[in-house]
């Protein structure tokens, strides 16, 4: 079959996007930062709103929620031999007839109700609130401008970003948006793909064969798939006769985490350049997640972030907040860094945040049926290691193909609600002390490092500071009672009183040795007990 690129993003070649780089009136795009590493570095701080807010709820929510079978569905439902694709083909049938974009007609959001769930939200302590904006599936979650793929025209049919960041800000919550279409023009180079073995060897999955004139008369009338699913940039060729060729193929092509521009789509970057202005001027973010290494490509992720620090002092009289990932230690200082389901091992000199979630991204069902989901008290426990490292958390609560939530994610939020209620006082509005803690749990550093993490102990000591008073955790509650603390000496500090959150003044011993405390029977937490010190010279 022949995939030249015969036209295709149509929407990205028009007339309102070829000016699309250039400044627009009211972008904000005039100002203090240039489009340069060393122009964030120098004139970068993080905000205070977001030292002080620690912990964020994040709806990771679209289409591809809808076949509740978790994380990346669009792309792995075209890899033949992988569980998404042999799930996709008995449950929907062949992704050369049923495509992904048949899930955006289904996905109608019929029982979200954002109001309850920020209830929820607002209770268990979250203080930002960040919506996604589009995935790598490219279909924006906004009244877009510039794509004609949003969920105004399709889907819902309602603006996900605008109706959550109205009801964000009624509540005095600051407001987030995830933008993640960067890769998109990579991410869907499977759905360009074909079976390589069996009864439909050969036949090319939806994205390859589908035009805007197929479209007529069905509910996708006027819109052109190739817009959606980017163009066939590295679609494999004929004749390829083997699954683990196949894998082969994109493994070494399309499946690389690739950062730089496409050399050969550059409609696509105009279209990324003018969805992410027209996102942060509707809006006005206080944050951007960008799912990035470093900034989205190249020049043009630099380009965004300069506007959008520029527009946010123009709009707000403050800087925002720009998450991207593995960035090295000068670049933390022109964003924000994010580290996706990860940990750090040290106290950062920098703001940071973890981005993680008690599920898949996109909602599983068998996370609810077979119940497991990551549990309230490990939540809360690495809400205070990631506080003692002078972090944030940003937690994904993943929300149904229809936007409700289920039942085991409503009891994970209320426990962590009961504990917020008592301990929050030692999380919010606070600082680093001297150290993060102290403690025999190790955590490997870096993206993706939940799998090897090990299970917090009561000998897991985390510090935090507010005024003039410290604060420290165990992050379990210790077997035998005693809450000990080797670095707090009469050297560091003199402690004259210990008062648990939630309870009574407490005893305590300070010697050379460190300062012993005698927790009581009674716990007003499960898990994580936080006491308060005041002394002498201990701030």
């Amino acid at each position: 079959m022949n995939l030249s690129r015969r036209g295709l993003l149509g929407a990205g070649a028009s007339a309102s996007m070829l000016g699309a780089c250039a400044t627009t009136p009211g972008s904000g795009a005039a100002g203090p930062f240039k489009p340069t590493w060393d122009s964030l570095i120098e004139g970068y701080k993080t905000p205070d709103w977001f030292r002080d807010a620690k912990f964020g709820i994040w709806s990771h929510w679209g289409p591809q929620c809808v076949p509740e079978f978790g994380d990346w569905y669009g792309r792995l439902m075209y890899i033949q031999g992988h569980p998404f694709y042999e799930h996709h083909v008995a449950t929907y049938g062949h992704p050369s007839r049923v495509g992904f974009m048949e899930f955006i007609n289904q996905w109608k959001a019929d029982q979200w109700d954002p109001e309850g769930l920020l209830d929820l939200y607002q209770a268990a302590g979250a203080r930002y609130i960040m919506s996604m904006a589009n995935h790598h599936d490219n279909l924006d979650l906004f009244d877009s401008a510039h794509h004609d793929w949003n969920v105004m025209r399709v889907g819902p049919k309602r603006d996900i970003v605008g109706t959550w960041e109205k009801a964000v800000r009624a509540r005095g919550l600051r407001f987030a948006v995830s933008n993640h279409a960067a890769h998109a023009w990579h991410w869907w180079q499977t759905a360009y793909g074909y079976d390589a073995e069996g009864p439909m060897k050969g036949v090319r999955y939806d994205a390859a064969r589908l035009t805007k004139a197929d479209g007529a008369g069905k509910w996708w009338d006027g819109l052109d798939p190739q817009e959606l699913y980017t163009g066939p940039t590295f679609a494999p060729p004929d004749g390829i006769g083997s699954i683990a060729e196949m894998n082969a193929w994109h493994d070494a092509r399309d499946g690389q985490w690739i950062e730089t521009p496409p050399a050969n789509n550059p409609a696509f970057v105009r279209s990324w350049v003018a969805r992410q202005r027209d996102l942060i001027t509707k809006y006005r973010p206080d944050m951007v997640y960008f799912d990035n290494y470093q900034l989205p490509l190249g020049r043009y992720g630099l380009e965004a972030t300069a506007e959008y620090y520029n527009a946010s002092l123009e709009w707000r009289g403050e800087l925002p907040v720009v998450n991207g990932k593995r960035l090295d230690e000068r670049q933390r200082k022109g964003i924000v860094e994010t580290v996706e389901r990860g940990f750090s091992d040290s106290l950062k000199p920098e703001p940071w945040q973890t981005d993680t979630c008690i599920g898949d991204w996109h909602y599983n069902r068998a996370r609810y049926t077979s119940h497991y989901y990551v549990p309230a008290h490990s939540v809360i426990q690495r809400l205070v290691d990631v506080v003692s490292k002078n972090g944030n958390l940003m937690l994904n609560i993943p929300q149904r193909g229809d936007g409700s939530i289920d039942s085991d994610e409503r009891q994970i939020l209320t426990d962590i609600a009961a504990w917020m209620k008592i301990n929050g006082e030692a999380i919010f509005d606070t600082r680093p002390w001297r150290i993060y803690g102290e403690g025999p749990t190790t955590v490997v550093a870096g993206m993706h490092g939940e799998g090897a993490a090990r299970p917090w102990t009561g000998q897991d000591i985390r510090f935090t500071t507010k005024g003039q008073t410290l604060y420290a955790f165990a992050l379990d509650w210790p077997q035998d009672g005693r809450m000990q603390i080797h670095a707090l000496t009469p050297q560091t500090g003199r402690v004259e009183a210990v008062e648990l959150l939630g309870g009574p003044a407490l005893p305590f011993r300070q010697s050379d040795e460190g300062l012993i405390i005698d927790l009581p029977q009674t716990r007003p937490v499960t898990v994580a007990p936080a006491v308060r010190l005041r002394g002498t010279g201990l701030v």
